[in-house]
């Protein structure tokens, strides 16, 4: 999983930029540096002091590559624990192709994906979680999932879930401790507490595995669902919102046949609006398949918007009654807002505030009005900001570790109110430690590493 040796990457993007960085890290990071970089004091690198940088030439032979800037950062106090170094370049591709080259040409190894994380990760500086929190916060897009991942980066939900295994720990010690004497039917582990503790873990896995919606919605941002009969300015909603040409605007009813889908922030939350196919009969075989996509959409929406043409409301009203009842039924527990559209072609008709139910608001996608109110309606209902102290999980793995750690707790729970003695005790306490030692890296093997790690960028 991780290779021997002094590693070395861009750790900026690729391509042309007024800068860029690169970093070796491993015991000859500051030895190989010194082979190729010339201080203009003219003393080594390696006699300098951590944390410290040097202003200086890069140099293959007599020939200067670039005038950079080197930072040292000796172990175990820098991002890897290991020696690291970051030359910072001037962002010409040929000057970073040129220096990584003759840094490998000196025995530096390329570096894999995520590696650099990887042994920070080995080396202690960080557990799996705060690791994965790396990746997180590389690819925040919004105010709320760049909170988290600092958030999480610093520890916070890692050392709950640190705190709750020492403490089961201890018991499933002093009940492995009872199994060593049990011919003297010996009792170490008080029951009363490991069952008040048990209790309070069940708690925290609840509140963390109820987190988890939140969090996939910061960290992928709010599905909105936009759906309604043709013709009644679903796309000209979404073209609105995103202040762009995105869909195309017809009279003709059926134009929009397949789902298109844009993210915007809109107060530090990302929102992922779905324009659809407008629903209603048709013999149109291709129309037909978008309007099922139009159902499968709403199925994965946390909101849907359900656009009503205000023209046809008194003539349509039985038939809109239905189709929310039928909503209702069918997703008790989704939000909807009914939203009247076109309020510029009215005069003179009223609307009622809600309809079964469901707020009601009145906009003009086409003249931009009372979009403002949508936007502050969507922003207010989802709140997403965690708190400094609130917990909140957005990685599946992690879910599926407290789901099982919470199967194991449950298991000790029954286990205790019905006296199973302290062998069969301690395989669930077995279970439940590992799969809390899952997410923190406690317990790990290098397919779990490899599967994380794949996925972070090179240079990180």
């Amino acid at each position: 999983m991780i290779s021997e040796g002094t590693i070395v990457a861009l750790s900026t993007a690729s391509g042309t930029g007024a800068i860029a960085l690169i970093r070796l890290s491993g015991s000859k990071a500051i030895s190989l540096t010194d082979q190729v970089f010339k201080t203009r004091s003219g003393e080594k690198l390696i006699f300098q002091k951590s944390h410290t940088v040097h202003l200086g030439e890069i140099r293959d032979g007599k020939s200067i590559i670039d005038e950079v800037l080197v930072s040292v950062f000796k172990n175990p106090n820098s991002y890897t624990g290991e020696d690291v170094v970051e030359i910072s370049c001037h962002g010409s591709p040929y000057i970073q192709q040129q220096i990584i080259k003759i840094l490998i040409d000196k025995g530096a190894i390329t570096a894999k994906a995520g590696e650099f994380t990887l042994r920070a990760f080995m080396n202690g500086k960080m557990d799996l979680s705060q690791a994965e929190a790396v990746a997180d916060l590389i690819s925040s897009e919004n105010e709320a999932s760049h909170q988290l991942a600092m958030q999480q980066m610093r520890g916070g939900f890692s050392n709950e879930i640190k705190n709750l295994r020492q403490e089961l720990l201890n018991f499933a010690s002093l009940i492995e401790l009872e199994l060593d004497f049990a011919e003297e039917d010996v009792a170490f582990a008080d029951r009363k507490e490991l069952e008040n503790l048990i209790f309070k873990i069940q708690s925290v896995l609840k509140q963390l595995l109820d987190s988890f919606a939140m969090g996939n919605v910061i960290k992928k941002g709010v599905p909105i669902a936009i759906v309604g009969p043709p013709n009644v300015g679903k796309s000209t909603l979404l073209n609105c919102l995103l202040n762009e040409d995105k869909a195309i605007i017809s009279d003709i009813a059926g134009t929009t046949r397949d789902s298109i889908e844009d993210e915007i922030t809109l107060d530090g939350i990302c929102f992922r609006f779905i324009d659809t196919a407008g629903i209603r009969d048709t013999q149109d075989t291709i129309e037909q398949i978008g309007i099922k996509k139009t159902f499968d959409k709403i199925e994965l929406a946390a909101f849907v918007l359900n656009l009503v043409d205000s023209k046809d409301y008194q003539k349509n009203k039985s038939s809109l009654l239905k189709d929310l009842q039928k909503f209702k039924k069918q997703y008790p527990e989704k939000k909807l807002l009914v939203v009247f559209n076109k309020e510029d072609q009215i005069e003179g008709l009223s609307f009622p505030e809600t309809i079964e139910g469901y707020p009601v608001l009145l906009i003009s996608a086409k003249m931009n009005s009372n979009i403002d109110q949508l936007i502050f309606y969507l922003t207010e209902h989802f709140q997403l900001n965690p708190t400094q102290n609130q917990s909140i999980i957005t990685n599946s793995r992690h879910y599926g570790a407290l789901s099982s750690a919470q199967k194991e707790v449950l298991a000790i729970q029954n286990g205790l109110r019905n006296g199973l003695s302290g062998d069969l005790l301690a395989i669930d306490l077995r279970q439940a430690l590992y799969h809390l030692g899952e997410i923190t890296g406690e317990v790990t093997n290098d397919e779990l590493l490899g599967n994380i790690f794949e996925n972070f960028c090179i240079g990180k």
